[in-house]
């Protein structure tokens, strides 16, 4: 705690030394006689003017208004009114006008002007006529550069800024001023206090330097460690150790317990949100309402019989959860996967929304499998406890029940494809989420997993994206399925890990095959030799489906779904 009373603040038992005090000290009059000196001729030279002149410093505002076109896009997507969102824009960009003809405007590659605003409302030029620069922006683009500086001339006489090309209008965003409103007498003051500055400057720098470099030897340490944390965009601690019990060494340690905080906060921050919404939160210190369509592959798994589970555990089915969430959470991270949504007993995960997104269908079959492996882990060590427990005594009917409820048993659908990838909600309060048909099918193939007997189900999207990335998967095709709500078939496939089974319970796949194909042809006679053969769960489903009876006429192969 700091004592007020006393004229050093006090850290605890340590006095805390004024740096100023230090500095006041050696340098008082060299630092009054420059400030005198400096204040006084500024001032007869026009304060004005030289704040005139500072302001007139371009300030670049376009990343606000290049933020704000982003968002006016994805509105006028949904509300098709795409003037609307150009007048919104000029909007926006006008509010930041400081000068008689600031100028703000968009215009696509073609030269057709999406919206301009300038503050000077007699500025009567009606289209864009400088096809120099037009030309150069386009040549820039063709080359990666798709933003920097950009000067072109008007009516009212030559103006310079700032360019920076926004992809969803497909234009260039462009922040200018008139070169004539930033000159007007500014050279004059500017070389004068150029010139006294240098000259003060100079002699007072020679004079202070050498004191400075002994004064400050614990500063320079702790801006050694800053710049490495700047580097790294990472916080770490200072090392305070041998630094001086003065006011900078306790803003270093004051800055150590901020970092420390930070921290903590940013660990808890990551456990509700998904990784690579919290890397870009870091880096651009903003979360804002966003989003656009990508390519993913979307993993839904879902607990087996979940209902009487709960009814038979009550409240201790979340603790049945969080162990088996550990785990799946575990195995998705590990394969660079994100948590979209947790949602009771099902969890929904997204792949390739970050860098290494090439290998996302591999990698979210990959994780079905571990997902798969670990619960039937966790069932063998159940079957383990119970086996100990039977060897001392019988288990009562409710511990039967019990024992039976923590059996986990998972389902995992895996889809892919476009879908729209993004922060929805409030300013006050928002998601990040993923949105599409592609979802949805997801979730219907995790579904079909408890139809067919098979702990793994995906669509031809994966399977085609996966063999061409990994050999180690065979996918063998169960059905062409209609699911309710759609007018088409979708064929699905099971990932057969050939690295978890052996040959021999492969090729009871391949006699599956044959029969499926057998079915698909309308031959049921053959295919049920095939499906008895194979000696699968999933061939029973076709078994059940067919009986005794021939194929109907005009059979398309297609299974009709009734529910969902």
């Amino acid at each position: 705690m700091f004592n007020r009373h006393n004229f050093f603040q006090r850290a605890g038992s340590t006095p805390i030394i004024p740096i100023s005090a230090k500095i006041l000290t050696i340098f008082i009059s060299l630092i009054l006689l420059s400030n005198f000196m400096t204040n006084f001729m500024s001032l007869q030279l026009s304060q004005r003017q030289i704040i005139n002149l500072t302001n007139t410093v371009l300030v670049d505002r376009l990343k606000e208004l290049y933020t704000n076109a982003g968002s006016q896009y994805q509105l006028a997507s949904f509300s098709h009114d795409t003037d609307a969102a150009c007048k919104a824009l000029e909007v926006t960009a006008a509010r930041d006008f400081a000068l008689p003809n600031s100028l703000a405007m968009g215009i696509d590659r073609s030269g057709k002007i999406l919206f301009r605003v300038c503050a000077n409302p007699d500025m009567s030029w009606a289209k864009w006529n400088s096809s120099t620069v037009l030309d150069e922006l386009n040549h820039n683009f063709e080359q990666g550069i798709t933003q920097g500086s950009v000067r072109f001339a008007s009516p009212e006489g030559e103006y310079f800024g700032v360019y920076k090309y926004q992809s969803d209008w497909k234009c260039f965003l462009i922040r200018a001023e008139l070169r004539r409103d930033t000159q007007r007498d500014t050279y004059r003051v500017l070389i004068i206090i150029s010139v006294v500055i240098i000259v003060l400057t100079a002699g007072f720098l020679a004079a202070g330097i050498l004191m400075f470099n002994r004064l400050f030897a614990s500063i320079r340490k702790i801006n050694e460690s800053l710049y490495a944390m700047q580097a790294t965009s990472r916080l770490s601690l200072i090392d305070i150790s041998d630094a001086p019990n003065d006011d900078i060494t306790y803003l270093a340690a004051s800055f150590n317990a901020l970092s420390s905080t930070i921290n903590n906060l940013i660990g808890i921050f990551q456990k509700f949100v998904s990784k690579d919404v919290v890397a870009k939160a870091y880096e651009e210190h903003t979360i804002a309402l966003e989003g656009s369509q990508r390519e993913l592959t979307i993993l839904f798994s879902d607990i087996k019989g979940f209902t009487y589970r709960t009814e038979t555990l009550g409240n201790e089915i979340i603790d049945v959860l969080n162990v088996h969430y550990n785990k799946v959470i575990h195995c998705v991270h590990e394969q660079n996967g994100v948590i979209g949504s947790i949602i009771g007993d099902a969890i929904l995960a997204v792949f390739g929304t970050q860098k290494d997104g090439v290998f996302k269908s591999k990698n979210a079959v990959e994780t079905a499998w571990k997902i798969t492996t670990e619960t039937a882990e966790l069932r063998k060590k159940m079957v383990s406890r119970r086996a100990e427990i039977e060897k001392m005594r019988r288990l009562s009917d409710a511990e039967e029940r019990v024992f039976n409820a923590v059996l986990l048993d998972v389902g995992v659908g895996i889809d892919g494809g476009k879908v729209f990838y993004g922060n929805i909600g409030s300013e006050e309060h928002m998601a990040n989420t993923v949105i599409g048909d592609n979802v949805n099918s997801a979730s219907r193939l995790e579904g079909l997993t408890r139809v067919y007997h098979l702990p793994v189900i995906v669509s031809s999207y994966i399977r085609d994206e996966t063999q061409a990335e990994t050999g180690r998967y065979h996918f063998y095709e169960i059905d062409t399925v209609q699911v309710k709500g759609k007018t088409e078939g979708k064929r699905i496939y099971f990932p057969y890990d050939t690295q978890r089974e052996g040959k021999e319970e492969e090729q009871k796949y391949q006699i599956f095959e044959n029969g499926l194909s057998a079915y698909y042809d309308g031959d049921w006679n053959s295919a049920r030799t095939h499906f008895l053969e194979c000696g699968l769960d999933v061939a029973q489903v076709f078994l059940g489906r067919i009986g005794q009876e021939e194929a109907p006429e005009a059979w398309s192969g297609i299974w009709i779904m009734a529910t969902k």
